[in-house]
């Protein structure tokens, strides 16, 4: 019986990409120069001059469950939209500098204002984090070597770049007293992020500090969002499978665009609100069961929702679910060829490995893409996404051990 936790992805067998893999060992470089002019080896995904057919990469990771991990990394540049999937091989160098040197030029500009905030303080307790200081000033070492053995072009071309960073970021004014109290929350929660997982361990403890850089510098230049909890544990997925400072510092902006709303407490709370009237609507006896045990307000569902059961799933499995309800496939092809899937679906039996998916996935597009629901007094329509329904499968198995233990 095929496993979800075992199942290799299409080409993960035969795939050689070696240049798709980042090196995972050590501190995440500053930027993956590289990966610009590298192919991705999906089949009728990428053209020939490197531009990306979007429709058949989302379409790709859904119906394969993910992409193999050597090719994680280039994939989620496009999915996430740091790459343009319209941009070309050589367009894409061109912009890896420019937004290598904004990154920069952000980065500065929050330092210079907290020059007691470039460091992590430590209490000398932690022998692991202390290592990590000494990984991290290495890796800024080598970097700054890097910069120096250009070519006189190429600094030239960064120069120009510089300048027009500067201008762009020169009347951004920070909100110092907010600033410095997501500044005592992020060194408060960065030493605590996925210390279990070998990638921020021995000189992957380095990471950490990048992951804190890349945290800071959105809470400064977003201070609509700023930041709250749990965007650590979002952000250290993008860092451990881009294993780049700058890139992802720019997929996790381009994926809070999206999302930002989650981590404000009315957003997630209308969120939790449509999760129970979906419920409701799908298994109103079940939702009258829980009612009755007080648990009608969902709360329990926070995590869920928030991280996409990052920490309810084997951690390779949670990468390739965030990667598939972030595809938004379901979301963008059409009801009609919705219904007909759905209607094959039905037909077939589905290992035990794959069921929590396909239950959600046969849920979600069996249904259309806007319901309305009511809260008090107030009749609200808003559009279902696939998340949603894959969170309501925990609650299909609940009411199956419960009602049939009862």
């Amino acid at each position: 019986m095929e496993d979800l936790r075992t199942r290799q992805t299409p080409g993960e067998e035969t795939s050689s990409s070696d240049t798709l893999q980042p090196n995972v060992r050590g501190t995440a470089a500053v930027s993956s120069p590289a990966l610009c002019a590298a192919r991705l080896p999906l089949p009728g995904v990428m053209d020939d001059e490197g531009r990306v057919d979007e429709s058949r990469l989302r379409m790709h990771i859904f119906k394969n469950g993910g992409v193999s991990p050597a090719e994680r990394g280039l994939a989620w540049r496009f999915l996430f939209g740091m790459y343009p999937c319209s941009s070309t091989a050589s367009e894409r160098s061109l912009l890896q500098e420019q937004l290598l040197v904004r990154y920069k030029v952000m980065k500065r500009k929050w330092q210079q204002v907290f020059p007691s905030a470039v460091r992590l303080h430590l209490n000398g307790t932690d022998a692991e984090l202390v290592a990590a200081v000494r990984y991290f000033d290495e890796r800024q070492a080598q970097a700054q070597q890097q910069t120096q053995d250009q070519s006189e072009e190429v600094r030239d071309r960064l120069a120009f770049l510089e300048l027009q960073a500067q201008i762009l970021f020169e009347r951004v004014v920070f909100d110092r007293g907010e600033l410095q109290e997501a500044i005592r929350i992020i060194d408060k929660d960065v030493p605590r992020t996925n210390r279990d997982l070998s990638y921020y361990q021995g000189e992957g403890s380095g990471n950490l500090l990048v992951l804190r850089d890349i945290l800071i510098t959105y809470a400064a230049f977003h201070p609509e969002v700023s930041y709250a909890q749990g965007m650590n544990d979002l952000c250290s997925r993008f860092l451990e499978v881009l294993h780049s400072e700058v890139d992802t510092f720019w997929s996790f902006s381009c994926y809070m665009e999206k999302f930002s709303k989650d981590f404000r407490a009315d957003g997630l709370h209308r969120k939790i609100e449509l999760e129970a009237a979906l419920l409701k609507e799908l298994d109103p006896q079940l939702y009258a069961h829980l009612a009755t045990d007080n648990m009608e307000s969902f709360t329990f569902c926070h995590r869920w929702l928030l991280l996409g059961f990052q920490r309810e799933f084997e951690h390779s499995d949670a990468l390739r679910l965030f990667e598939i309800l972030s595809c938004d496939h379901l979301e963008l092809i059409s009801q009609q060829v919705d219904r007909a899937r759905y209607q094959e679906r039905l037909a077939r039996n589905y290992s035990t490995g794959e069921a929590y998916l396909r239950s959600a996935e046969c849920l979600g597009i069996c249904l259309l893409n806007i319901m309305t629901y009511t809260v008090g007094t107030e009749s609200i329509q808003t559009p279902l996404n696939f998340s949603l329904f894959v969170s309501l499968q925990p609650f299909a198995k609940i009411k199956k051990v419960h009602f049939i233990s009862h």
